[in-house]
This record gives C-alpha cells, sequence and structure tokens, in this order.
C-alpha cells in the first residue's frame, strides 16, 4: 500500500510501505476513505515532536471502512463505517476509567502517527477498536464526521470546557486556524456575550465570522488587550484561549485575562514561554493545559447528525490520497492558500 511516511525534520514521502496486520486480539485494519492533515503534524515535521522517529507513518485522523478485526473485538465488524480517533483508548487503565484517555497507560493515548503508524495511508491498523472508533452516524458524510477525530473535541474540551465558559461570558480566542475556529464552535454552545477572535490573517478573520465571533482583531494592526477591555469594562476576558502555540500567543492570552479568570492553552509548544507569576501570583487566575481525551466526541456526533453543528465549512481544499505532498504544501501555506482544513479521499 502507499503511505506519507515521515523521514526526519523537514523529510516526508508518499510511498509504497508493508499493508498493516492484525498484531493484538484487540486490533481492527481499516481502509482509509477520508483523511486530513492536522497542525500537529506540521509541528512533527519541523521537529517539535522528537518521539516521533524516522519511518513513521504520518497522521492521526481518519473515516474509513473496517476490513478486519481481531478476536478479542466485539463491538465493530468488518464493513462497518467508522470515524477513527487521534486518540487511542485500551479502556481499563487507571486513566480511561477515569475517562482521561489522552493519558492511557495501557498502550493507548495519541499513538497514531506519533508513536505507531497513522492514517495518512490507504490502510491503518487501530489498537483497541473498541474503544477507539465511533460509528459513523447513518446520512451522515465521511467530510463531515473527519472533523470529529480531532479539532472539535479537543478545541471543544481543552478549551471550552476546560476554560469553563458559560452563558455571558466573554472569550477571548487567540488564533483563528482549525482549532481556533473550532473553539468559537464550540463556545457558542454556551451563549457567550462576546467572542472575540485575534489572528494576523483577514482571511482567517473572515472565517472567524463566518463561524460565529461577534468581534475580530487582527493584532498587527490593532491592540487586542485594549480591545478586550473596552468590551469588559476594563476587566479582561473571562476565558483566554490559546490556539496557536508559540511563546508571543500564549504571552498575549495571559495578557487577555481578567481576575479570577480561565486561561485555556490548546496550542502545540515546541519551545518555552513565559508566565509571569509576578504579575499573576495575586489575580486568582486559572490556566488549564491538556491534550484531548475525546470523552466529548459522542455528544459532537450527535451534534453534527442532528445538524447543530456543521463541520464542512472547515473543507476548503479536497485532493486525492496520492496528493498527500501537494495537500501538505497547501496547508502548509494557509497564509497564502487561505486553507482550514484539507480532505484527501480515494480516487
Amino acid at each position: 500500500m502507499k503511505a506519507l511516511v515521515y523521514h526526519g525534520p523537514g523529510k516526508k514521502s508518499w510511498e509504497e510501505v508493508p499493508k498493516p496486520t492484525i498484531q493484538q486480539t484487540t486490533d481492527a485494519i481499516v481502509r482509509v476513505d477520508a483523511a486530513t492533515i492536522c497542525g500537529t503534524d506540521l509541528h512533527i515535521l519541523k521537529g517539535d515532536v522528537p518521539e516521533t522517529t524516522d519511518g513513521t507513518i504520518l497522521g492521526h485522523e481518519a473515516v474509513g471502512t473496517v476490513e478486519e478485526v481481531g478476536p478479542g473485538v466485539k463491538n465493530v465488524k468488518a464493513g462497518d463505517r467508522v470515524l477513527v480517533s487521534c486518540i487511542t483508548a485500551c479502556g481499563s487503565c487507571r486513566y480511561c476509567r477515569e475517562g482521561h484517555y489522552g493519558q492511557c497507560i495501557g498502550g493507548g493515548g495519541w499513538i497514531l502517527g506519533h508513536n505507531i503508524n497513522g492514517t495518512q495511508a490507504e490502510y491503518v491498523r487501530v489498537p483497541f477498536a473498541d474503544t477507539s472508533t465511533y460509528p459513523v452516524p447513518s446520512g451522515s458524510s465521511d467530510e463531515e464526521i473527519l472533523m470529529l477525530a480531532d479539532i472539535l473535541p479537543t478545541s471543544y474540551e481543552v478549551g471550552v470546557l476546560n476554560g469553563a465558559v458559560r452563558p455571558g461570558d466573554t472569550v477571548a480566542i487567540v488564533g483563528a486556524g482549525p482549532i481556533g475556529l473550532s473553539a468559537i464552535m464550540g463556545a457558542k454552545l454556551y451563549s457567550p456575550a462576546h467572542i472575540v477572535s485575534i489572528d494576523l490573517a483577514d482571511a482567517r478573520l473572515d472565517a472567524a465570522k463566518r463561524f460565529g465571533a461577534d468581534v475580530v482583531v487582527n493584532n498587527g494592526h490593532e491592540d487586542p488587550v485594549a480591545r478586550v477591555r473596552e468590551l469588559t469594562d476594563g476587566l479582561g476576558a473571562d476565558v483566554a484561549i490559546e490556539a496557536v502555540g508559540t511563546p508571543g500567543t500564549f504571552e498575549l492570552t495571559a495578557d487577555l485575562v481578567r481576575p479570577g479568570g480561565h486561561i485555556a492553552n490548546i496550542g502545540v509548544h515546541g519551545e518555552p514561554a513565559t508566565f509571569h507569576l509576578e504579575r499573576f501570583w495575586t489575580l486568582d487566575v486559572t490556566v488549564t493545559t491538556g491534550l484531548v481525551d475525546t470523552y466529548s466526541t459522542p455528544t459532537l456526533l450527535r451534534l453534527v447528525a442532528s445538524r447543530q453543528l456543521d463541520t464542512t465549512q472547515f473543507v476548503t481544499h479536497h485532493f486525492t490520497l496520492d496528493e498527500f505532498e501537494e495537500a501538505y504544501d497547501t496547508f502548509g501555506r494557509a497564509a497564502e492558500t487561505k486553507a482550514l482544513k484539507v480532505v484527501l479521499t480515494r480516487s
């Protein structure tokens, strides 16, 4: 089969590799019908994730058709259409039993395209298939369900829920890429008074408006801190969400929050960021970090299936699986190409 293989920082190739086989009784082999590229894949290619080694197939998001299951799989069978989650859950370790699947110590967690071969391929082996895949709802397309593999649950859990968004809040979101836009979509479920989207790209701020932000700020031309304080009688945001992953954006996020507010970090950071405790130690600010657990995926699936969430608006570019190199180029130059999410399907 063909797959997109990582060969060290800055190096990848669509090449012939062995088709995966059942290795454990709880495995499933899934034919990939639709896949996408995540900002985390770009971080891997930049060298920010050293645990990913030369020869690993990239990718952790897919919708596909089950081809084969191991004898220990009970709830998934050949022919099922499934969402392959970015998080693999053993289902029985301490963290899984508490719903913290991202921290699984029983062989799961974020492993696809990270520690083991991933989904940017014609076929993928999914460990713990019963607890790591979800049936695609009848009447839903591969494309709309694909957005629930990572970005929607990540932003909802790590941004909106960890940030404790409540009705009437002012929510400031730094970054209007797919993760930031997903945070807008999730925050809207809680009826905030204002959603402020902050980015340097006008095209992404236009997208933020379409997704539901009522205030947008290009921080290359306007002071977002002053704008947020203007909206909040000088206090600052109730919830400030970091959705980029650089030192500067984290520090901006911290500057936006009010005393007693919440800072929720979603961004993947490849270098240290400064948190000014000399200013914040008296301000009763809660700071949260997190890797998605995907405990919200069933809820989000119901919201998509009932048309209460429109995930198709994320998709800006379409490719076939053998066009992964071109798709990466398009996604990696999002400021020029105006790409949000790219979808790759079988030709």
